[in-house]
């Protein structure tokens, strides 16, 4: 299988950054091929510009770093997408990829008011990690915000099929190194379960 794993942390060492590395390297191993948008150190635009509200034409082409993206998802028999919450919500960069990538007539068509996707036939794992313990996110209810709005309005309303949402929690600067190298078989665990050869 081909799989994009899509990233967004602005720190190279980061936890984010480790838990990519070990997941991508899984697929390897498992003997995928993988490509990497680490939208950070690629230096993606997250910037919607006015022309591409507009329908993509001859006089409103899409725009090269946008028509490369999209070229990527569309290769891609798998998605895999990995960021910190912030605020309960993805980083700005990763907000931007979406807004910019997952554009109407691409990812979806909308009409009266119903979304049809269009990147059906596809898998998709979201990756995400808080500070916040999961109990605490779940009873306040936030958990639930963040299933509505990440899981099923940007993935599953443009066609994928998520797999997994496998979430980290308690992610801290002081993280224990035996903690951290469970994290990591963890995020090498979910990339055996749903991609392993049978």
């Amino acid at each position: 299988m081909k799989h994009l794993a899509v990233v967004a942390h602005p720190v190279e060492n980061s936890f984010t950054m480790g838990l990519t590395r070990a997941y991508t390297d899984e697929l390897e191993k498992l003997g995928h091929t993988q490509r990497t948008y680490d939208l950070y150190r690629m230096g993606f635009n997250p910037a919607l510009n006015a022309q591409e509200l507009s329908p993509a034409n001859d006089k409103h082409p899409v725009c090269a770093d946008v028509a490369e993206a999209q070229d990527e998802i569309r290769a891609a028999d798998a998605l895999t997408v990995i960021y910190p919450l912030w605020w309960m919500s993805m980083p700005a960069m990763m907000k931007g990829y979406i807004d910019r990538v997952f554009a109407r007539g691409f990812a979806y068509e909308s009409s009266h008011g119903v979304v049809r996707g269009l990147l059906g036939g596809k898998k998709a794992v979201l990756i995400t990690c808080s500070g916040a313990p999961l109990p605490v996110l779940v009873k306040s209810g936030n958990w639930n915000a963040v299933q509505v709005l990440q899981d099923t309005h940007v993935l599953r309303s443009t066609g994928f099929e998520l797999i997994e949402h496998l979430h980290f929690d308690e992610i801290a600067p002081e993280l224990p190194a035996d903690v951290a190298a469970q994290h990591m078989e963890r995020v090498r665990a979910c990339a055996r379960q749903h991609f392993g050869r049978g």
